[in-house]
């Protein structure tokens, strides 16, 4: 017996789809799948994962893919490794222009709209999952109750750096403080 849901395509020739109707889908990868994203991501488990939506024409030379994901997976805690659960649930938006550039160079200012990409011969379900998944994941998952400590490092016979030392302005603020007290002092004075 084979699954309905995995036997659905997972990827979409752009030249393929329809021009005036959207093409719906439902992209929900089996455990083999999923195990290979969770390595990927550097996860410890992906128990869940499912990107449904459409893609839909817009206008003559763009196609625009909307979607639903949620997932349930497991981040190691960044303090002490230990699992931290998570549960996904993003919209994902991405609209594909025929002829578009991406800006390249140096100095390159970003787009207004993020979600604007050239227009890809192949539309890849997973792809586009691990992609939007990697995005909406906490960047430092911290286990319940875990803080960071503040650590010092530096090499034998130096200083270490504190919070305030690479934060120059800090010290301008104090002085700034200090600036605002003694006038309003010398006002009280002038009375």
């Amino acid at each position: 017996m084979t699954d309905p849901d995995h036997a659905r395509p997972t990827r979409f020739r752009t030249g393929g789809l329809s021009p005036r109707k959207p093409t719906r889908f439902s992209y929900r990868p089996d455990a083999d799948e999923r195990k290979a994203m969770a390595q990927e991501l550097e996860l410890l488990g992906l128990s869940h994962l499912d990107l449904t939506g459409e893609i839909h024409p817009s206008g003559r030379d763009e196609l625009v893919l909307e979607a639903r994901l949620t997932a349930r997976a497991d981040q190691p805690c960044s303090v002490t490794l230990v699992p931290v659960p998570a549960r996904i649930d993003e919209l994902v938006r991405r609209r594909y222009v025929a002829g578009y550039q991406l800006p390249e160079g140096d100095e390159v200012e970003m787009p207004e709209d993020d979600t604007v990409e050239p227009m890809p011969e192949m539309i890849d379900l997973a792809e586009i999952a691990v992609e939007a998944l990697a995005l909406a994941l906490p960047l430092y998952p911290r286990a319940p109750g875990v803080d960071f400590a503040q650590t010092l490092h530096a090499g034998d016979g130096v200083t270490p750096l504190s919070d305030a030392d690479v934060k120059p302005f800090s010290a301008l603020q104090g002085l700034a403080e200090q600036l605002k007290a003694k006038g309003k002092a010398g006002a009280d004075t002038d009375e």
